[in-house]
């Protein structure tokens, strides 16, 4: 029974970990989704940009990794801002399909560059030394490094949520994730809030592509080999859905850790039965505001 009991907890410990990586990255996508209805493919881009920027800074250049976090959710937000201006912004009142061919192309794109501008091998953070080893909470031990993540992400989630609950900007998100022309006839300058939005989406894609570089490693495909699993959480948590976004997330990592541990063979068919299921359940999500 205590083998048992430590295989469920270790299980359960991995996935949350994996999950607050899926909810950091996804979390503005939903966000994007449901405040612009965009179909935007390449959303894992720049979480794969924000690790390889992340890798560069602490691997290369020898800064602090929780500094070459930060800088790197600065650097990709401000870097997301132009696709968003010059690229997508053409692209909001065109078909899905255009749009899905739009952004499904800037990520062929993005593994080519960073193909050959950091080769394609695996490659994993050079975690400080202060992230590595083992935590006690007094019945077991856990991994510092995910211990940290786990405890960020809750963080970084809490603040989120302060941030569109309580205050005017995040008032202004909602009324526009809930009524584009409505928001727009009461003054807001829904185009100027796009901008804001897609920048923020973008750097917590980077920040999660970062922090997770340690768990899943990073290859060009990143972008690529993970969008199913983000656009589960979009789907199954609802577009522009906080609360949705993390929950789903959450559900995401334990089931997809659980079932690879126990059933390798079978994971696939878990996560995808029950995404259908979910949506077959809920087509809007589980906390959806748009169809």
């Amino acid at each position: 029974m205590s083998d048992l009991f430590t295989s469920l907890v270790s299980v359960a410990f991995d996935g949350i970990a994996y999950g607050m990586i899926l909810f950091i990255i996804s979390v503005g996508l939903s966000i994007t989704l449901g405040l612009m209805n965009f179909a935007n493919l390449a959303h894992g881009a720049f979480a794969m940009l924000g690790g390889y920027f992340c890798l560069t800074l602490t691997n290369e250049w020898g800064l602090p990794f929780l500094l070459g976090v930060v800088i790197v959710f600065f650097a990709v937000g401000l870097v997301s801002v132009p696709f968003e201006r010059w690229l997508y912004r053409p692209f909001y009142r065109k078909s899905d399909l255009d749009q899905v061919l739009l952004t499904i192309g800037l990520v062929f794109m993005f593994i080519a560059v960073c193909t050959f501008a950091w080769g394609s091998a695996n490659m994993q953070m050079a975690v400080p030394g202060y992230l590595k080893g083992q935590i006690d909470l007094g019945f077991r031990t856990f991994p510092t490094y995910r211990t940290v993540l786990i405890v960020v992400s809750v963080v970084i989630a809490i603040v989120l949520w302060l941030g569109i609950e309580r205050t005017k900007i995040g008032a202004q998100i909602r009324a526009a994730v809930d009524n584009r022309r409505m928001a727009q006839s009461v003054g807001i300058n829904v185009d100027i809030l796009f901008t804001l939005t897609f920048a923020l989406g973008s750097g917590l894609a980077a920040v999660g592509g970062a922090l997770g570089t340690e768990i899943v490693g990073l290859t060009p495909y990143y972008a690529i080999d993970y969008l199913v699993f983000f656009l589960i959480v979009v789907s199954v948590g609802g577009q522009g859905s906080l609360k949705g976004a993390f929950l789903a997330a959450l559900a995401l990592g334990i089931i997809d850790t659980a079932a690879k541990y126990y059933r390798p063979d079978w994971s696939a068919f878990f996560i995808f039965a029950l995404t259908i299921a979910a949506l077959l359940w809920r087509p809007r999500g589980l906390f959806g505001t748009r169809g």
